[in-house]
This record gives C-alpha cells, structure tokens and sequence, in this order.
C-alpha cells in the first residue's frame, strides 16, 4: 500500500471525526451527474521498472526542438543558454528556495531579486519593476487589474495584435470583477485603429510589439492619447530578446510595460515554467502587485536587502492586496538575470541583431517561394506568411520531413478566417542550412 497508505481502519476513524457514517455520506452534497463514475482509462498497477519503461516510451513520441530545423514562435522561443545559467541556477541554496516569509536571512535570494528588477526596468525603460509574477500572460492580466485601480475605470480596450492566450486571461480576470473588455478584431497588418476605440470610459489600451503577428508598433500616438483621456497604456511583449534592438516601451510613452522573459534564460520546457515582467512608472508602484525587493542598510551601514511593499494576500494586506499571486516565478527568473548578465548590454544587442539578421534571411527566401506572401513590413525575429493551402496541413507535411515550420495562425484564432496565415520564428540558433531545409521542403509541400 505504498501509495494508499491508510488502512480501513483510518479511515473509519477519520469518517466519525468529522460526523459521517461512509464516503457516500460525505460526499452526499455532490450531484451524480457531476461524480466519476468507475476508474479512469489509465494502465492497472504495474510495478516501477514497468511504468519507467512505458513512461519512456510515451516521452520518446515527443520531438525536442533541437532535434531539427526549428521555426516555432507565436510567444515561446528557441534562444541558446550557456550552460553557466542552468549549473548555478542548480545551486541548493537557489533550487530548493520558495518565498521568504521570513525574507531578511536570505540575502543572497534577495540581491539577485533585486538585480532582477534593476535589469528589468533598463530593459523596458521603466522605474520600477517587481519581482516577477508568474508569466507574460498573468502579468497581462495583472496589468489590467492596476489600470482600473489607477484611472477607478473598468474599461479596457485590446489591440487586435495582442496574443490570443494573454487577451483569454485578460478577459478571465475581468469577467470575475465584472469589468468591461474591448477586443479589437485580429490585426494581421497592425493597421487597425485604436485611437478612434480611447475614450474618457478607458481605464486603459493593451497593445503589444512585437505583436502576435511579428509586427513592430509605434506607440507614442496611442500613448498621446490614451493619457490625453486619462487613460493608461499597457505595453506587451512576448519575445523578450527585442528589447534589446527596439525601442523600449517606456520611452514610446507607456506607462505599464508586461512580457514574457521566458527567451532570456529559460528554455522551452514545453510552455511552463516562464518568468512573467512587470514593470511601471514610479508614481504607480503601490499599485503594483507582486513581490518588491528593496536595498537598504542594516544597523552597522552595510547594504542590504528587503522585501517590501508586500501587498499580497497572505501579508497584511489581505482583502485590499493587489494581487492574490501567492509567488513568483523565482528559479526562471534567477536564469533570466544570470543570462543577462553574462551577456551584458553589448552581448544582448549582439545576440538581437543576429536574431533581425537570421528572420530578415528566411524572410526574403521564403518570400522566393511561388505563391507565398510574406505579410509584415517591418519584424524582429518572427513574421506572418500567407499560404495557398491550410497552413496546419502545411506543417504536418513539414513535420513529416523533421522539420518545425511554425504555427499555424488558426490554432491561435479558431474561426478567424486566417487558416492560409502561418507564424514562422528565425533566432540565433537557426543556420542557413535549417532555412535552406524549410524553404525547400515548403515547395516540396506546396
């Protein structure tokens, strides 16, 4: 009974303890519609060497990205790590870490929060940033959640261009609260019109650049108005080794910027776990949720760090906290700082050219191919592609041959008429042989 370790006799025991005579008895108030009835579809017992065999060979169906020719995006990336990120980050002192509750005996885990947040805020061109929330599409969420408690609106409009899974969330969050949501139509083009949708209603505009389409934004008009109706503007990100080409969101005016920082440090990990960015305006930052971690100096004048302005809900806050995220994504953002450190601001604008550089080189030859459109006019590293068939046919064909073209755009946005659009990520660790396989595996297919 390894794995059921209480005996008949427990759990009689525990049934009297809280005034129940059976399992049905207390299980009474749930509807049997809603009940399991008999076991679920899984393998019977088996022993351990038996289920580590059969375990293997379902991770074994799996293709790892580095397996091939990869071209997937769409807000998850390929980047190379060294090898330096994932031996510290391994470290007892980092890996067994959870959330200081009693946050000044651990010094170490707190300076690199703290360096955390200072490389965050140069990145995004902000004042202030936390420590990190769970990934770039809660910090969406959470961002929108800090608008409304700034402007006391409940109104937020969404660009067409914003990521399909952060506007889900966005969404989620605010049917709990009963706030107002406008969702732009998909903005392939990035040619909608969002200062016709900002009125003195919003509470605040969502736009993201890259956006989902690969498009880079200029914000600064959006920002113009937004702030002339005295709404905010939230900008989004979700390939975070842009920031070091384009400009950052704080200098185009905005006044919250959110992402993902999974492409810095952290590898696929088939989505999770990622490292969400937040970071404001120094005049916003008691109503930013998530953790804060402060420098000081201790009773002797050495330096030190705090964690402060600690408005979750398990603090003193309670009820009026911020935000109801109990952690933060500590490890991945531990590997976030670590690899940008070791890059260092020549190093990551190096590494973000090569990226433009290598998607400039796939774009203008796919660009060759006969009826394909290459639909963006200016990108980082990741664009739209227009094909003559259903682009999901298209990379099953592709995977068929050992190659990860993209994603197709209708796995994004089901129904959305854009079945022939496919989204094709280029990053540094992409060879002209990888893009020379793509593009000549794409005529085979077509």
């Amino acid at each position: 009974m390894r794995y059921l370790p209480l005996s008949e006799t427990d759990r009689g025991e525990m049934l009297a303890r809280v005034g129940v005579r059976s399992m049905d008895e207390l299980f009474a108030d749930i509807p049997q519609a809603m009940r399991a009835h008999g076991l679920p579809k899984l393998p019977r017992h088996k022993g351990e060497m038996e289920v580590e065999r059969l375990l293997s060979r379902l991770a074994a169906q799996n293709r790892p990205a580095g397996a091939g020719p990869f071209f997937v995006g769409a807000g998850a990336y390929k980047h190379y790590v060294p090898a330096t990120v994932d031996h510290l980050i391994q470290r007892s002192e980092f890996l067994t870490g959870y959330t200081p509750y009693q946050p000044e005996i651990a010094q170490g885990f707190l300076q690199y929060m703290f360096e955390f947040q200072t490389q965050v805020c140069l990145l995004t061109g902000m004042d202030v940033a936390n420590a990190s929330v769970y990934d770039g599409s809660t910090a969406c969420g959470e961002a929108v959640l800090m608008a409304h408690r700034v402007t006391r609106r409940r109104k937020a409009v969404l660009s067409g261009g914003l990521h399909p899974h952060y506007a889900e969330v966005v969404r989620t969050l605010s049917a709990l609260g009963g706030d107002t949501v406008e969702t732009l139509a998909p903005d392939v083009r990035a040619t909608e019109d969002l200062l016709a949708a900002i009125d003195d209603t919003v509470s605040c505009v969502v736009v993201q650049t890259p956006d989902v389409f690969g498009n880079l934004r200029d914000l600064q008009a959006i920002a113009d108005k937004a702030h002339a109706h005295g709404a905010l503007l939230i900008a989004v990100f979700t390939e975070a080794m842009s920031l070091g080409l384009v400009t950052a969101p704080g200098d185009m005016g905005a006044d919250i910027v959110v992402g993902e920082g999974q492409s810095i440090g952290n590898a696929l990990n088939f989505g999770g776990p990622y490292v969400g960015l937040f970071a404001t305006r120094a005049k916003f930052v008691r109503q930013m949720p998530g953790r804060l971690c402060g420098e000081t100096v201790d009773a002797e004048g050495k330096r030190g760090f705090v964690l402060t302005l600690s408005t979750r809900e398990q603090h003193i806050r309670r009820e009026k906290a911020t935000s109801n995220m109990c952690t933060s994504s500590g490890l991945c953002a531990l590997a976030f700082s670590i690899h940008l450190a070791l890059l260092g601001e020549v190093g990551l604008r190096r590494v973000a050219r090569i990226n433009h550089a290598a998607a400039v080189k796939l774009a203008d030859a796919l660009g060759a191919v006969p009826d394909v459109e290459i639909l963006n006019d200016t990108f980082f590293n990741e664009f739209t592609v227009k094909l003559p068939k259903p682009a999901a046919d298209v990379v099953a064909a592709l995977a068929a041959k050992g190659i990860l073209g993209g994603v197709p755009v209708s796995r994004l946005l089901p129904g959305a008429g854009l079945d022939d659009h496919l989204l094709v990520a280029s990053t540094e660790v992409n060879t002209d042989d990888d893009r020379a396989a793509l593009v000549a595996a794409l005529q085979e297919v077509l």
